[in-house]
């Protein structure tokens, strides 16, 4: 069989000479809805429950750009805020988010690898304690690490957000709002979001303004948005809905869907400052929450969660998840839960600026287990071992080439080649697509593994183990988790004086291991953790080139974890 197209090719030009805020909110395009009402909120703030319209949230974006451009000339900055994203867009900007449980070493790194000139960072007292020792590192000036929220004594030297927002308000304007050329877009960075790709640390994606309106468009005429092609009861994005902001805008998923094509769509978006299971319970009886845009672990919270019982989520009527696959068995329960609810998954990666795929619109639900259909503009191979494209119905890895492709990884030239191939990016998933254009994906060809969404690259928790002075050598896989999806575990082959110390002293290999799990949870983030634990194994398999054997080692980390349940019994 040879490519495979999207069931529906045909869709309106996407403009190639405009900035992601001139397409939010300057300009209307012809697949985009108008609310019911100019008084319609974009976004509501779940805490205090104040909404902000377009006019008001536009002409905020306005007066940060001009105090930016003013005080500081600024390039690129961290947000976590979408009129801070704006505004440096309106300037000429590039932004690059970051989560706010990083480390001080895994900020630094971002910073140090996206040559970050600024920062914006929330005002609870951990994130701002870890920015200023990450901007002390790289060399960036508290000056320029301005804040959301309230002052901090952390960071005396910084503005906040709403200040300078007001100051460019009320004063003259300094800056001249950066114009594309057509095809500009296509090239002009908007983002630099990070993805661990196929293998490896972590990498800047390269995402120019283009690929993020390509997507928002795509979404748009696949879920026929601006159409009225069933009963409003039963059309999927409403105008006037509103969806829970439950998933961080840094994130790739977060930051296209849940954000800018939520708002193309004319709803509302509840902006909470961070996910809290019951606070989320409680925001979407409070404010009437309609759509949810989540991962696995959040669904899993949903169906088994003791809050479930009391809880009023009678007002939700969409469900999607994405990030990772969702089981069958969880599936079902999601569906008896909200048995009248569109519920469906879809697939993409940040390297196609988010979604390739998602449930035809014709279904209420997708199928169990399906990634999804094709989206308008994509076209698919699937590729045999031997090289042979496979027909419907056969395994192979998915190959895609889509609207929204990014332009590779940032300064890594060879990780952008296997990846980024004439037009195609290699997924690195093992699929089949069957006759419906639906993707199911079976497996990961790539070593990456997805813990609650997010991606962890096992070669990053192994650098971080060979650190430790008790560890040789080391291999990290991923095993199933029910509430997690995956959690890293890793086998460790001991350094020798650590194994002669282990032989004569049962008690130190525990000692060890409690050593080396602490080490990876005292410099990484949470979700990165070694919640699968530590084996020590004599020697790690690798193939003769070098390679690591990881297969071997996930295969052998399934069989101990049966073992261990088997024990627990």
């Amino acid at each position: 069989m040879s490519e495979i197209y999207a069931p529906v090719q045909d869709f309106p030009k996407i403009p190639d000479n405009l900035t992601v805020p001139q397409f939010l909110l300057d300009v209307n395009h012809p697949t985009r809805p108008q609310p019911p009402s100019v008084g319609t909120p974009w976004l509501i703030d779940d805490t205090s429950g104040a909404t902000f319209g377009k006019e008001e949230l536009r002409a905020r974006t306005h007066g940060l750009a001009n105090s930016l451009w003013t005080k500081y000339n600024i390039l690129l900055v961290q947000p976590d805020y979408p009129v801070a994203i704006w505004a440096v867009h309106r300037i000429g900007g590039v932004i690059s988010g970051a989560n706010p449980d990083f480390t001080v070493d895994e900020l630094a790194y971002q910073l140090e690898a996206t040559k970050a000139t600024f920062m914006f960072v929330y005002s609870d007292a951990q994130a701002v304690g870890t920015a200023v020792a990450a901007a002390r590192r790289v060399n960036i000036p508290l000056s320029r690490v301005v804040l959301f929220g309230a002052a901090s004594e952390l960071s005396p030297e910084s503005a906040t957000v709403d200040e300078l927002a007001r100051q460019g308000l009320l004063s003259r304007e300094t800056f001249v709002e950066r114009r594309l050329a057509p095809g500009e877009g296509k090239t002009k960075l908007a983002f630099l979001s990070f993805s661990s790709g196929t293998t490896g640390k972590p990498k800047a994606v390269a995402i120019p303004h283009f690929s993020l309106i390509a997507n928002v468009i795509q979404l748009a005429v696949h879920n026929r948005i601006n159409e009225a092609y069933t009963t409003w009861e039963e059309r999927r994005f409403r105008p006037s809905d509103v969806c829970i902001g439950v998933l961080p805008f840094y994130h790739i998923y977060g930051l296209v869907i849940n954000l800018h094509f939520i708002l193309f769509a004319s709803m509302s978006i509840v902006v909470i400052p961070r996910f809290n299971f019951v606070g989320m319970l409680n925001s979407i009886a409070k404010h009437r929450v309609t759509h949810l845009m989540l991962v696995p672990p959040q669904v899993v919270l949903l169906c088994k969660h003791p809050a479930m019982a009391t809880a009023d989520v009678s007002s939700v009527r969409f469900i999607m998840v994405g990030a990772a696959p969702l089981t069958y068995e969880v599936t079902e329960q999601l569906i008896r839960i909200f048995p009248n609810a569109h519920i469906g998954q879809a697939y993409g990666m940040t390297e196609t600026c988010t979604a390739t795929t998602m449930w035809p619109i014709e279904h209420k639900r997708g199928a169990f287990g399906s990634g999804g259909q094709l989206m308008p503009g994509i076209v698919a191979r699937v590729e045999k071992q031997d090289g042979t494209l496979a027909g419907f119905d056969e395994p192979g890895h998915l190959v895609i080439k889509t609207p929204s492709v990014t332009l590779g990884y940032a300064d890594n030239e060879e990780a952008t080649k296997e990846t980024f191939v004439d037009g195609w990016v290699r997924t690195g998933d093992e699929v089949r697509i069957d006759s419906n254009k639906e993707v199911w994906v079976l497996d990961r060809l790539k070593e990456i593994m997805k813990v609650r969404g997010f991606q962890v690259a096992p070669a990053e928790l192994e650098g971080c183990l060979l650190d430790h002075p008790d560890v040789s050598d080391a291999c990290v896989v991923g095993i199933p988790d029910d509430f997690s999806g995956e959690v890293p575990m890793a086998f460790v082959v001991p350094a020798p004086d650590s194994a002669k110390r282990m032989q004569n002293d049962k008690k130190v290999a525990g000692q060890i291991k409690t050593s080396i799990i602490q080490h990876v949870a005292d410099n990484k983030v949470k979700y990165k953790h070694l919640a699968g634990g530590v084996e020590f194994i004599d020697i790690i398999p690798k193939n003769p080139s070098g390679k690591l054997l990881r297969r071997v080692l996930r295969d052998k980390a399934k069989h101990l974890q049966k073992s261990r349940a088997l024990a627990k019994l």
